[in-house]
């Protein structure tokens, strides 16, 4: 499974295509909805296609009833990671085309799938905290909508917008754990829901989805912008740690995407200031160290993580959801490899390396 025609990354020069357009194009341009379709369909919509297509996802937000009672049910410590992956994982039971492992078949659940994460998580959040479930508003956008049920109100146009972009950046990367644990789940010929509960797990793990919160933890171990300098030292350049949010197997150089969110968390700490604008205020310290001492010498550079829960932080998102966040908006890069890869489908089974000895005389127990 070499070849695709989804993604693009050229780390050693800070280039991210979806489909052929370059990220930067498209968070400037686009929205989280025209961007599922051109993953999808390898195209650009038309205004009459892209209506029809957001039309269609907003019918499909909403969660059936079972599912919400199952969500009540649930103890409210359980991670949002884990509350996704059973929700899901129900959804499927629910689905009499399940088994349907034709592409329109995939196509018709990755549509219900992707309208659905997002009220999942939101619902959630609000059942955790003892709040009113907001039902889903068809008049707004798919992230606009999000916000509206995780706050109870609607947002300003900045944070919408934001919110749009940041789906738009985790939409899709290539071949990583997630995505490889979807495709070979897959290739089995099992069905969709199990491919996606499989990437789910997968990004719940700490080296793959939880980048963003640990960098934000760091923050908080840091304090101020003041400490920044003396922290590094005792901890970065003794390698006591690492720093959160900074490398990555791909990257050998600046993550485009950690460029958009790095300029949106500078328009919120401009805008908002108080601990949004201390949060940037030490991350901006803390990278040009990095930058300085890490990215030039070793390709240690920060990455899209680093910057990315500062934005969430000022959305009013918390910090427990990030990584749900972050997989709502990846269903549809999931979704577009298990399609790519399942249309010339063979299972995939990789070989080991075997490093251990052969033709072992086997010892009866009693001589042992």
């Amino acid at each position: 499974m070499d070849k695709s025609t989804i993604c693009f990354i050229d780390g050693f020069h800070s280039k991210l295509y979806y489909r052929g357009y370059s990220i930067e194009d498209l968070a400037r341009n686009s929205t989280y909805e025209e961007v599922v379709y051109l993953i999808l369909h390898d195209k650009l919509p038309t205004k009459r296609e892209l209506s029809d297509f957001s039309g269609w996802m907003r019918e499909e937000r909403d969660i059936p009833g079972q599912v919400v009672e199952l969500l009540r049910k649930i103890p409210k410590d359980i991670e949002p990671m884990e509350i996704l992956r059973t929700a899901v994982s129900y959804l499927g039971n629910l689905d009499p085309g399940r088994y349907d492992m034709s592409r329109d078949g995939m196509y018709r659940k990755t549509i219900r799938l992707i309208s659905k994460m997002p009220s999942i998580v939101a619902y959630w959040h609000r059942i955790k905290n003892g709040l009113d479930l907001v039902e889903p508003d068809p008049r707004l956008s798919h992230a606009e909508n999000f916000l509206y049920m995780l706050h109870g109100k609607r947002q300003e146009e900045l944070l919408n917008r934001a919110m749009d972009v940041s789906m738009i950046l985790y939409a899709e990367h290539e071949m990583n754990a997630s995505a490889f644990t979807a495709v070979v789940i897959a290739s089995t010929l099992s069905d969709y829901y199990s491919a996606i509960v499989g990437a789910i797990g997968a990004l719940r793990g700490p080296l793959h989805g939880y980048a963003n919160v640990e960098a934000m933890r760091q923050f908080d171990e840091i304090g101020s912008p003041e400490n920044v300098d003396s922290w590094y030292r005792e901890n970065i350049l003794t390698g006591k740690k690492r720093v959160m949010g900074a490398g990555h197997r791909v990257y050998k150089s600046y993550d485009p995407r950690a460029k958009i969110f790095r300029e949106y968390a500078k328009i919120f700490a401009e805008k908002y200031g108080g601990k949004v604008k201390n949060y940037y205020d030490i991350a901006y310290r803390l990278e040009t160290l990095v930058m300085a001492q890490l990215c030039e010498p070793k390709n240690i550079c920060t990455n899209c993580d680093f910057w990315a829960g500062i934005c969430y932080y000022a959305m009013g998102i918390p910090i427990d959801l990030y990584c749900a966040v972050f997989a709502a908006a990846r269903t549809v890069g999931w979704s577009a490899h298990i399609i790519e890869y399942t249309a010339d489908n063979r299972i995939l089974r990789p070989r080991l390396y075997y490093d251990g000895e052969v033709d072992k005389e086997f010892v009866p127990i009693d001589r042992r």
